[in-house]
């Protein structure tokens, strides 16, 4: 029993964390975009890098990639509140737990998308971020998907039926 409730912590803790990430992106919307044009525009990168070919110089760019940050920040949220509820509330009954882990996997494989993929990946490597001393999110990144990663490989394992 214990298992399960610590997997229901965990789940509402990233959704906690994909909340406070959402709601900082929009409380404080022209300091992050900032970082965000910095990344797509590569100014910050190395000065005469051969890769300044893929910068971004649209501002519409900027704000649409940013605002789709924000909206996969808040679907990974509500789909680990909602996770972690429909866990705790079928906490008792094993294989309903079994089941009511969908939307919980759901949203730790949508937030390691978005930290992998969008700032790793894609800001990281295709962008250069890695190479500003201004606007790089790689290391910050690169925790929160081995969190997500850790808690998503916990959460799958099988559950007993025992309830201690």
């Amino acid at each position: 029993m214990y298992t399960r409730f610590s997997k229901v912590a965990l789940v509402w803790a990233v959704a906690f964390f994909a909340t406070l990430a959402a709601i900082s992106n929009l409380a404080d919307y022209d300091s992050n975009f900032t970082v965000i044009g910095h990344v797509l525009k590569m100014d910050t990168t190395f000065p005469d890098n051969n890769g300044m070919w893929r910068a971004i110089e649209a501002s519409w760019v900027h704000h649409l990639v940013f605002c789709l940050i924000i909206f996969i920040e808040a679907a990974v949220a509500v789909f680990c509140w909602l996770g972690g509820f429909y866990l705790y509330r079928s906490r008792y009954d094993l294989a309903q737990f079994s089941q009511a882990k969908k939307l919980s996997i759901l949203g730790l494989t949508l937030g390691i998308l978005l930290w992998f993929v969008g700032f790793m990946a894609i800001g990281g490597e295709w962008f250069l971020m890695w190479q500003s001393q201004v606007a790089n999110g790689q290391q910050a990144a690169f925790r929160v998907v081995v969190i997500l990663s850790v808690i998503l490989i916990y959460l799958i394992q099988p559950d007993e039926e025992k309830n201690v």
